[in-house]
């Protein structure tokens, strides 16, 4: 009995060792420690071994963690409304990159209002009910999709700009040209610059007499736009530099009608006080003096019946 134990023992442990040789992923029997214990068996057995990222791609232990571009066809958004988006965003970086350039010296709406225009109409097709091949509209897909908008908000921060800007205030009805008075200011605005550019080499003396009448025109147009509210950005700082150059860096100035007037006032206020304590003062002398003449008529009268008396 012992013998055939013995010999079916190593039978057993011959497999075992065939079955370990043929491959890795075999699984042995627990080993047993030098005092007898049983060793867990190692975790490695039973995972896969980690393998490079190129191996484990052509392997599939890696999938794409990428949002899948394959929605439901009632969900996915029409090659026509992708096509305005498209286009959409061309025109607003091209907006945009106009804006930028015309920063500073502000010419924002003077030379941006083409791309502007370009802009709003293809909003308008975005947002329209009926636009696209058998009337599709684009507005929901596009613009009321989610929660933030982002086409809504893009367009809406642009028209606020513009509108703070007040540049339709230079344009036409239609938005599509620049209007007469901005042309003309425009002009008149060239005119005092040239004027100065040619007489600021020179003494700035001669520039204050010889560009006088032209920069005093250009004050008069500039207050009667601002009443008329034909004024945008543009022409605001165009005329606050020509005014710093005029009275700051060539030290010019000239007295303007409208402050006569004001001055007229200013005078007339601070005299205000001193009419008013010299009128009291008159007054309360008239008052005196009124209160002094009959005490004294009273006397005067006392003294002649003293004088009847003694007569």
């Amino acid at each position: 009995m012992g013998y055939l134990t013995l010999i079916w023992a190593f039978f057993v442990l011959g497999i075992v060792q065939i079955s370990t040789t043929d491959g890795d992923t075999s699984i042995t029997g627990p080993e047993v420690n030098g005092e007898g214990d049983l060793m867990s068996v190692s975790a490695a057995h039973f995972m896969p071994v980690a393998a490079s990222a190129p191996e484990a791609h052509k392997s599939g232990y890696y999938f794409s963690l990428s949002l899948s571009s394959s929605f439901p066809e009632d969900l996915e958004v029409s090659d026509y409304c992708l096509n305005l988006l498209r286009i959409f965003g061309e025109r607003y970086v091209t907006y945009v990159n106009c804006s930028v350039s015309y920063a500073r010296p502000v010419k924002m709406c003077e030379k941006c209002y083409m791309n502007y225009s370009d802009l709003r109409d293809i909003y308008n097709n975005i947002s329209s009910e009926s636009t696209g091949p058998g009337n599709e509209s684009c507005y929901d897909s596009l613009v009321r999709s989610d929660r933030l908008m982002l086409v809504y908000m893009l367009d809406s921060s642009l028209k606020e700009i513009w509108s703070v800007a007040s540049c339709s205030n230079c344009l036409t009805k239609n938005e599509t040209a620049l209007s007469n008075d901005t042309l003309n200011f425009l002009a008149v605005l060239n005119i005092s610059l040239s004027c100065f550019e040619k007489q600021q080499q020179g003494n700035y003396s001669e520039l204050c007499k010889e560009c006088k009448a032209p920069y005093r025109r250009l004050s008069v147009l500039y207050s009667e736009m601002e009443k008329n509210h034909t004024l945008c950005i543009d022409l605001e700082d165009a005329m606050n530099v020509t005014r710093r150059l005029w009275s700051k860096k060539y030290g010019c100035s000239f007295p303007r009608e409208e402050t006569v007037p004001v001055i007229a006032v200013s005078g007339f206020m601070l005299f205000l006080p001193v009419i008013f304590y010299l009128s009291s003062f008159l007054h309360s002398e008239q008052k005196k003096r009124k209160l002094i003449h009959p005490k004294r008529a009273k006397s005067n009268h006392s003294l002649m019946n003293i004088q009847d008396k003694f007569s």
